[in-house]
């Protein structure tokens, strides 16, 4: 007999928890957040999850409550007898934390992944990880969605001639070949260069870009500087029109105002990260009906290969 499935979510993704409920058909677990006076809190779960699958969404954004609070949840519901605790994570933040890329640092990514595993996570299902070899570094299931869901028939839908794909570094090269790909079109590359995290000194187009209208690819937009200043470039070279897909919004310190002052036509994200305050120019496709499926298949044992874009 197949176990009852449940959705439950922690504070800061409560707003996607609920859209994925209402696409899935069923009801919000309900959550209690205990906080006491010096800042300490206890999250619970108000309802029996004895015997079920329950789905705890949350992703691990800035600060890092979030995550602290979701190991909480996942160690409440392994205590509680949960039959099954599928963890998602819109967003896995830490990723950019993959590998030791100087002397003396940690591999966050890797922590977190053994903390997530400690804490009595059955499984791991997330969107778009800045680095695809994170997967390995979790000993259970992971399953990977993909925002081309949503994205590539949104630039279908722009049915536009001289559409090429960019990518804004050499790294997502491979992301915008799959984009160029199903649009049927041809991909430009970026080649930047960094002096220090989150700040670029050069850049360069490499691939012909006039008279085209652009499309940048990214799996996130942080301070929006490598988006707004490829944009600028891309223009300068000729450019009829540039546009920015990227699925994970986190928009940090000033990036909204250089959005709102770039040549960029459009940004284009999902709804992984909740928007601080939106823009004209800025769209936010749902993901919610993707994972909402997900979870249905995952619970039936199905495959989830039909939630992509081949």
């Amino acid at each position: 007999m197949t176990s009852q499935l449940k959705i439950f979510s922690g504070t800061n993704s409560r707003y996607l928890a609920e859209r994925i409920a209402d696409f899935y058909g069923s009801p919000l677990g309900e959550v209690v957040i205990n906080r006491f006076s010096d800042g300490e809190f206890q999250p619970s779960f108000n309802e029996s999850i004895r015997g079920c699958d329950i789905f705890i969404i949350q992703s691990t954004f800035a600060p890092a409550d979030n995550l602290l609070e979701l190991l909480f949840l996942i160690d409440g519901a392994r205590r509680a007898s949960a039959k099954q605790v599928n963890v998602v994570i819109p967003y896995f933040g830490f990723a950019r934390q993959d590998r030791k890329d100087k002397p003396r640092v940690s591999i966050g990514a890797k922590l977190i992944a053994n903390l997530l595993t400690a804490a009595g996570a059955s499984r791991i299902v997330t969107m778009d990880l800045h680095a695809g070899q994170i997967q390995g570094f979790f000993d259970i299931p992971l399953d990977h969605l993909d925002a081309t869901a949503v994205f590539i028939p949104y630039l279908k839908s722009l049915n536009q001639d001289k559409m090429v794909i960019a990518s804004p570094d050499m790294g997502g090269v491979n992301r915008a070949r799959l984009y160029a790909k199903h649009l049927k079109c041809d991909i430009v590359v970026i080649d930047k260069h960094r002096e220090r995290a989150n700040q670029v000194s050069t850049m360069q187009v490499i691939g012909d870009v006039e008279g085209r209208d652009i499309v940048l690819v990214d799996d996130i937009v942080d301070t929006a500087g490598t988006l707004c200043k490829a944009a600028e470039l891309l223009i300068s070279k000729g450019a009829n029109s540039v546009r920015a897909v990227a699925t994970h919004p986190l928009l940090s310190g000033n990036a909204l105002e250089k959005i709102k002052d770039s040549h960029l036509t459009e940004l284009v994200v999902t709804d992984t990260l909740p928007l601080k305050e939106t823009l004209p120019n800025i769209k936010v496709l749902s993901i919610a009906g993707v994972f909402a499926k997900a979870f249905r298949k995952i619970h039936n044992f199905e495959s989830i290969s039909s939630l992509f874009i081949n």
